[in-house]
């Protein structure tokens, strides 16, 4: 036999390690070349790791959980079993130049084609965290909680119709809670993933989500070309059985929770600031420690705001603008207006940097906790425009698919937390920026209008700004251009 051992290569920005989400495949499957074997997390994103060889899984080296460091084995793949048609020698060379062309580019700097992030020698930096040097305590459910409340289940705040949804029918895309239950920090036994059970699964969500109702996925009748389950096959396994009462249509509970005695409490569970929510506490923890920030904050009028919103969906159904779209145009607008609010400030050479470009980011939720999106050049888009670019990036977090491009570079943050029935709050500024704006929900509350007692859509805007970049009279000037904005929407044709 030819055994091959793949090594987990260099993910992207010279990180040395990657936790291992889930495995896609088991010891005695038969994979291809640029078959996806696993989900691995890192700092900046979680991707799919494809197989550089063909032939058979021997070894899978870690369990999901475990973190493993860049240039550590990886898998063990046998390249003398035939795969898709290429057989003893044939697979070994194939695969041999495969692996050895991937290395080439890596070394190279063309960027990391697993995550399309890029990789020159100039730009890595090893950053280990505390104790990372082995395996660790699988991460509760191969995902961290959400950092954000979520209603219902709403996996992100709503932007035009889009929240809440089921995107398309793409594999294992499944939009709302799917952390699943949690069990002492784990999810339920995946039956499937035993060794020798040869699954076609590409997303790990749709394992889970038939770990969540004890469903046996080699019992799922696949409807996707070469065989691939989708969250759909599994759904309709689910509606089946709810359909006719057959028991195990709910996942088993785990030993520990059944054996636990009524007065017995509850153990503590610990759950690893790893991955993206290990880089979202850092960079919070930074912005905390180095930005003297302040808030201030308006009530405004928001009927004729959204007057507009509907007058446009009925003259322009087919760009579907929502609010989230029409607040970012106010934001451009305002930015544009008040400059200094679209910096940073570079400690080492003392000085406030002004950036050119708006690069707007905003809150949205994703199943691994709060995520701020980037629509760069926003300024340099027109409302339908930045309405598309605002929805796409939102089915992104909701699907977990955004790239680390897609999530850094940003110069100013809306944070829309009227979807979670919020009134205000004083969020933390996302360093190094300078600033973020949040708006509450826009609800009935009683106004006066022209002297009188009336009925309106009021809402509370607030500006977080980094004291050090400008003073308390520039912070109301642009919080109170976007309240005559929000009140008077026709001010924005002003500055277009």
């Amino acid at each position: 036999m030819s055994h091959k051992v793949f090594h987990l290569p260099d993910l992207g920005e010279g990180l040395t390690e990657a936790e291992v989400v889930s495995w896609l495949v088991g010891p005695g499957d038969t994979v291809v070349v640029d078959q996806p074997i696993a989900v691995v997390e890192t700092a900046k994103a979680q991707v799919e790791l494809p197989c550089p060889y063909a032939g058979s899984v021997v070894t899978l080296h870690g369990e999901a959980g475990h973190v493993v460091d860049v240039g550590a084995p990886f898998i063990t793949v046998d390249v003398d079993v035939p795969a898709d048609g290429i057989t003893g020698g044939g697979a070994s060379e194939a695969s041999d130049v495969a692996v050895d062309t991937y290395r080439e580019e890596e070394r190279a700097g063309s960027g990391a084609v697993l995550i399309g992030y890029g990789t020159s020698e100039g730009s890595r930096r090893r950053r280990r965290r505390v104790g990372a040097g082995g395996p660790t305590a699988p991460a509760a459910g191969s995902s961290l909680p959400s950092a954000a409340p979520v209603m219902g289940d709403t996996a992100a705040p709503a932007v035009g119709d889009t929240a809440g949804t089921v995107v398309g029918d793409t594999a294992g895309t499944v939009v709302g809670d799917t952390a699943g239950p949690v069990v002492d920090g784990r999810l339920p036994a995946e039956v499937s993933s035993k060794p020798g059970a040869a699954v076609r699964v590409i997303s790990p969500l749709v394992r889970q989500l038939a770990a969540e109702h004890g469903i046996d996925l080699r019992t799922v009748t696949p409807t996707a070309p070469g065989g691939i389950i989708r969250r759909c096959d599994v759904m309709a396994v689910v509606t089946a059985r709810g359909e006719g009462g057959a028991p195990g249509s709910v996942a088993p509970q785990s030993e520990s929770r059944v054996s636990a005695t009524a007065g017995s409490p509850t153990p503590d569970r610990r759950i690893p600031l790893t991955g993206i929510r290990g880089t979202i506490a850092s960079r919070l923890t930074t912005s905390r420690r180095e930005i003297p920030d302040a808030t201030t904050w308006v009530d405004v009028d928001a009927t004729d705001f959204l007057a507009v919103r509907r007058q446009l969906a009925e003259a322009r159904p087919e760009a579907r603008i929502g609010v989230l779209a029409l607040l970012g145009r106010v934001m451009v607008a305002a930015v544009r207006r008040y400059p200094e609010l679209n910096s940073t400030v570079d400690t080492a050479a003392n000085e406030v940097v002004v950036r050119g470009a708006i690069n707007l980011g905003f809150a949205a939720q994703s199943p691994r906790g709060l995520v701020v999106p980037v629509v760069h050049g926003a300024d340099e888009m027109t409302l339908a425009e930045l309405s598309t670019a605002l929805r796409e990036l939102t089915t992104k977090a909701m699907d977990g698919t955004l790239s680390p491009a897609e999530m850094t570079g940003g110069t100013f943050t809306l944070n829309n937390y009227g979807g979670y029935g919020v009134d205000g709050s004083t969020p933390i500024i996302n360093h190094p920026e300078a600033a973020m704006v949040g708006v509450g929900r826009m609800i009935d509350k009683p106004w006066v209008v022209d002297g009188a007692l009336a009925v309106r859509k009021v809402g509370t805007i607030g500006l977080t700004f980094d004291h050090r970049v400008c003073d308390g009279g520039t912070a109301g000037g642009f919080i109170r251009y976007v309240a005559d904005c929000i009140e008077r929407p026709t001010t924005l044709l002003l500055d277009l």
